[in-house]
């Protein structure tokens, strides 16, 4: 009897342990889809139901009420850079994606993405984007058994986000502002190092203690660029001091605490005051 007692007890003490481990398929499988349309990364987080024999749109998924785009969770959305969407001006993030079917079209509505449950979106008001119902022309009569999200008729310039389903595929325009983007590439390239780029350039010089002449062009060069911060001045007096010059580099250090202090940052007014305590020795 005792015996019994103890497997039981140890069975007891086991069950959270296998039930925890115990792992089964879903039914509405997560889904992922990520997209890069000219130079703007667009990525889609869902859940995908099947049809299994269902009337979907009219049925199972009623027409004019709002729809959370899949199972579960709402649809995640996120864009890496502002966007137009169906013709309306979104900005980068990530939003919940919700629609509310119709025979003819469908209202796609974008709310900035919350961890809350999908139906607390529908507290707040947004302005619809309104899109034509396309029949799918995957396999000519064929049904799409598996909710699909996807990217279709990319350019440079923009695509379609695309929700497809039984017999019923529904195309968002996405457009991108590449040639912006571009542009801005073109011109931060041609321009040549940055203020910041000379300014790491001396930092790693200063750290590796290779030519510290060249450490101090390069910083005397990102301030010119109007990198003019205590941080970086407070670099330059290192620089100076490993170099000899404790006059400039006490010069330089008074104008980095000074700036420190107008910003209230007490570590760098320490170290500034230090440093100018020992150079003002040599």
């Amino acid at each position: 009897m005792k015996k019994l007692l103890f497997v039981l007890f140890c069975i007891t003490l086991c069950a959270p342990a296998m039930q925890a481990q115990l792992q089964t398929p879903a039914p509405s499988p997560a889904g992922k889809t990520d997209q890069k349309i000219g130079l703007t990364d667009v990525s889609v987080e869902y859940s995908r139901p099947s049809k299994k024999g269902r009337t979907i749109f009219g049925d199972v998924v009623p027409y004019d009420e709002v729809w959370r785009t899949g199972a579960n969770a709402a649809t995640k959305i996120t864009f890496g850079d502002d966007v137009m969407f169906g013709g309306a001006e979104v900005k980068k993030g990530s939003y919940a994606l919700l629609t509310k079917p119709g025979k003819k079209s469908w209202s796609v509505m974008l709310y900035p993405y919350t961890s809350s449950g999908w139906s607390s979106y529908l507290e707040s008001d947004v302005q619809p984007v309104t899109v034509n119902v396309e029949p799918v022309n995957l396999h000519e009569s064929a049904d799409v058994e598996t909710f699909m999200i996807g990217f279709d008729n990319l350019t440079n310039h923009g695509g379609d986000l695309f929700l497809a389903w039984e017999q019923t595929y529904v195309p968002v325009s996405i457009k991108v502002n590449t040639d912006k983007m571009v542009e801005a590439n073109i011109a931060k390239v041609m321009g040549g190092p940055t203020a910041g780029d000379y300014f790491t350039a001396a930092n790693y010089y200063y750290a590796e203690k290779k030519d510290l002449k060249q450490a101090l062009d390069w910083i005397n060069t990102s301030i010119e660029k109007g990198n003019e911060k205590y941080w970086v001045l407070r670099s330059k007096s290192l620089i100076q001091a490993e170099l000899g010059d404790y006059k400039g580099a006490t010069d330089t250090a008074m104008k980095s605490l000074e700036m420190a202090k107008a910003d209230n940052d007490s570590a760098y007014i320490r170290m500034n005051e230090a440093s100018i305590a020992e150079w003002k020795k040599k």
